[in-house]
């Protein structure tokens, strides 16, 4: 809806005769200060976190409400503050398994949304909507001890936010992909950003060093041969038995600038994730995504949690308290 609002507008005003430097100057403006709310805020925890000491890296949520991306529904630009929202229910504490405590800010910080629907609404097209996702992220980054952990929105989000994280750091990362689907499509119904697209963005762009897909279970030729061509380890769900071990036991990010964590909660099989807009059977338990989570040794440097879908979470909320789940248990991974 945000975006034929955006459009009509756009085509009122040119149809006004309205210069598009005019235009132009205004988007402009709404971005500046949509960046600027960001900075700030990263400004601020990255001040605190420094000032209190004894941390090297702290997860930081930042909110990318995006859509529109999807190929079905466009409900997971709702989540993320549903997800937030769980992340502090009263019906669980603040502690990870692990025995982090997300109430320490020097574990976990929040620097808000990027205003998605705002920016859209004034006619700012998806090149520059990435652009705009990506320096966000950079943002983030220039923060020292911040590291963005992001909350999705639909899978095309990954793309800006692995390329920002890549080109901040000067080099390609490995990236864990946990998802019932490879997202891997060359343009999936002709859209480049499309969020069945991503991986094949970030893998054209040269940001990942080496990618590793568990959890498939929805594939086709396409997704086979485009996993061939960018040489993606493809782990599908009718070969967990055998490669659990290796799953449960995996050393990323020698030689690359460190792992990336994208998590879509369809990863999980439907009975514990009902909430997500593509219900596919079959899939990792959540224990069995824990146990990979849990036994991943590697330098996180920064995760994403996309595709849950609040309007299909009709079962008590129980959906955003799993992806709320694993935004803890990745806070954990990511805090140092």
């Amino acid at each position: 809806m945000s975006l034929v609002k955006g459009i009509h507008y756009l085509r009122k005003l040119k149809a006004a005769n309205v210069p598009d430097a005019l235009i132009e100057k205004g988007q402009s403006r709404v971005i500046d200060a949509s960046l600027t709310l960001i900075r700030e805020r990263a400004k601020l925890k990255g001040e605190l976190l420094r000032a209190l000491g004894g941390v090297k890296a702290s997860a930081s949520l930042l909110g990318v409400p995006l859509g529109h991306n999807s190929s079905f529904l466009q409900g997971p630009a709702f989540a993320p503050p549903r997800i937030r929202e769980a992340i502090w229910c009263g019906s669980t504490n603040s502690s990870t398994e692990e025995g982090k405590e997300l109430n320490d800010p020097r574990v976990l910080t929040d620097v808000g949304d990027v205003p998605i629907q705002e920016i859209r609404d004034c006619g700012v097209d998806d090149d520059r909507l990435m652009n705009i996702i990506s320096e966000s992220v950079k943002l983030v980054m220039e923060e020292d001890p911040l590291r963005p952990l992001v909350l999705g929105g639909d899978h095309s989000i990954s793309f800006p936010v692995v390329r920002a994280v890549s080109e901040k750091l000067g080099g390609p990362v490995d990236i864990l992909h946990l998802d019932a689907h490879p997202d891997i499509y060359h343009s999936f119904e002709g859209n480049k950003y499309s969020h069945a697209s991503s991986f094949a963005r970030i893998m054209e762009g040269g940001y990942a060093r080496r990618l590793l897909q568990v959890g498939i279970r929805s594939i086709t030729k396409e997704g086979r041969e485009q996993g061939k061509r960018f040489g993606v380890e493809q782990y599908e769900m009718r070969t967990f038995s055998r490669d659990r071990h290796v799953l449960e036991n995996l050393k990323l990010g020698e030689g690359a600038k460190g792992v990336y964590i994208s998590l879509d909660v369809d990863c999980l099989d439907p009975a514990f994730a009902p909430g997500v807009s593509h219900i596919e059977p079959g899939g990792l338990s959540f224990r069995d995504v824990l146990n990979i989570l849990h036994n991943l040794q590697a330098d996180v440097v920064a995760a994403d949690v996309v595709e849950f879908n609040p309007q299909r979470d009709t079962v008590d909320g129980m959906t955003a308290m799993v992806a709320a789940k694993l935004v803890r248990e990745l806070t954990a991974k990511i805090s140092k």
